[in-house]
C-alpha cells in the first residue's frame, strides 16, 4: 500500500471518529434545549449532562489531527481548501467556541448555563456546525470550487442553488440526531431510566426513517453533482447495502427495547460501511479534479513521519476514550447519577 492510501486511511478513520463522538455530543445538546422546550427538561436533562460532563473536552480532538494531518500529508488542500473554506471554515470555529464556552460556563457553576437563551445557542450549534462542516464534502465533488487567474474561488450562487449541497447538509442534520438518539437510548437503559429511555427511545425511531431517506436523496443526487464518484459507489454498492442491513437491525432492536448495546454497535456498523464506502470511491481524488492522493502527496519522509505520529497518537487517543468511558460514563455509580455534579 502506497504512503498516500495509508495516509488518506488514517486521517478517514480519524473523520469517522469524530462523525461519531461529536454527533452523540451535537445531537445530545440539541436535545437538552428541545427538552426544555417541550417540558421533558425534567425527563432526560440528567442523563444527557452526565453523558456530556466528562466528554465536552476530548470531542475536537479527532477533528484537529484531521484537519493537522491532512494539510500536513496533503499540503495542496491548504491552498484549495484554505481560501473556499474561509467563510464556512470560520463561521464553525465561532460556533465551537459559543459550543465551548456553554460548556464552561455550565460545567464550572456558573448560572448562566440555565439561561434559556445561552440554551438556545448551545442548542442551535448542535445542528449548525455540523451543518458548516458538512459543506467540505459537497465541495469535494468538484463544480464549485475554480480557478481564476491563478486564485481559488468557490461559486457561492452555484453552491447554494446545487441540491446536492443541502442535501448533503440535510444529511448531516438527522444523522447527528440519529446516531445521538440511538446512543442516548442505550444510555439512558444503562442507567434504568425509564422515563428518560421512553423519551429518548422516540426520538431515535422518529429520526431513523428522516435518515435513511436523506441518504437515498444524497446518494442519487451525487450523480447529478459527479457522475465518475457515482459509477465507482454502484461498483462498491455491497457497503452501503450492508450499511442499510445494519440500520435495519439497529432500528428493530430499539423498538423492540432488547439489546440495546448492539444496536448502537449496528449504528456505528451502519455508518462505518457508508463512510468508508463513500471514501474509497471517492479517490483518488480529495477534491475533484484538484487534489490527487497520489500527486499530491508530501515528500516521503515527512510522510513516514506524519503516518507514524498519527497512528501512534491513535493508539493513545482511542485508548484513552475507551477509559474515560470506563471511568465515568459506563461506571455503575455515575451512569446512575450517584456521583454525578450536578450543574
Amino acid at each position: 500500500m502506497s504512503y498516500a492510501m495509508v495516509a488518506i486511511t488514517v486521517l478517514w478513520t480519524f473523520l469517522f471518529g469524530y462523525l461519531l463522538v461529536a454527533s452523540i455530543d451535537f445531537g445530545a445538546g440539541f436535545f437538552s434545549y428541545y427538552s426544555v422546550l417541550t417540558g421533558h427538561e425534567n425527563k432526560i436533562h440528567n442523563i444527557i449532562q452526565r453523558y456530556l460532563s466528562p466528554v465536552w473536552e476530548v470531542t475536537n480532538v479527532f477533528l484537529i489531527f484531521f484537519v493537522v494531518g491532512l494539510v500536513g500529508f496533503f499540503p495542496d488542500a491548504a491552498y484549495y481548501y484554505g481560501t473556499a473554506l474561509l467563510v464556512p471554515g470560520s463561521l464553525a470555529l465561532v460556533l465551537l467556541a459559543i459550543r465551548g464556552a456553554y460548556y464552561a460556563y455550565h460545567t464550572y457553576g456558573s448560572q448562566t448555563g440555565n439561561n434559556i437563551v445561552y440554551m438556545g445557542l448551545y442548542g442551535a450549534t448542535g445542528l449548525l456546525i455540523p451543518a458548516a462542516l458538512s459543506t467540505i464534502l459537497a465541495i469535494s465533488e468538484g463544480g464549485i470550487i475554480y480557478m481564476d487567474n491563478g486564485k481559488v474561488e468557490l461559486h457561492w450562487y452555484t453552491f447554494f442553488t446545487n441540491p446536492y449541497t443541502w442535501s448533503v447538509i440535510l444529511l448531516a442534520l438527522v444523522s447527528v440526531l440519529y446516531i445521538s438518539a440511538m446512543f442516548l437510548s442505550y444510555y439512558a437503559h444503562r442507567a434504568g431510566d425509564a422515563v428518560a429511555f421512553g423519551v429518548v427511545r422516540g426520538y431515535a425511531l422518529g429520526w431513523s426513517a428522516p435518515t435513511i431517506l436523506a441518504s437515498v436523496f444524497a446518494f442519487f443526487q451525487i450523480n447529478h453533482q459527479n457522475p465518475v464518484h457515482f459509477g465507482q459507489m454502484l461498483d462498491i454498492a455491497w457497503m452501503f447495502i450492508a450499511s442499510f442491513i445494519c440500520f435495519v437491525i439497529a432500528v428493530y432492536l430499539v423498538w423492540k427495547r432488547i439489546r440495546l448495546g448492539i444496536a448502537f454497535i449496528m449504528v456505528m456498523l451502519q455508518f462505518a460501511f457508508a463512510w468508508y464506502g463513500y471514501g474509497r470511491s471517492h479517490l483518488p481524488y480529495i477534491l475533484y479534479d484538484y487534489i490527487h492522493i497520489h500527486e499530491s502527496i508530501t515528500n516521503d519522509t515527512m510522510a513516514i513521519a506524519l503516518i507514524t505520529a498519527f497512528i501512534l497518537g491513535f493508539c493513545v487517543l482511542v485508548p484513552s476514550l475507551i477509559l474515560l468511558m470506563r471511568l465515568f460514563l459506563f461506571d455503575a455509580n455515575y451512569i446512575r447519577g450517584k456521583s454525578a455534579k450536578k450543574g
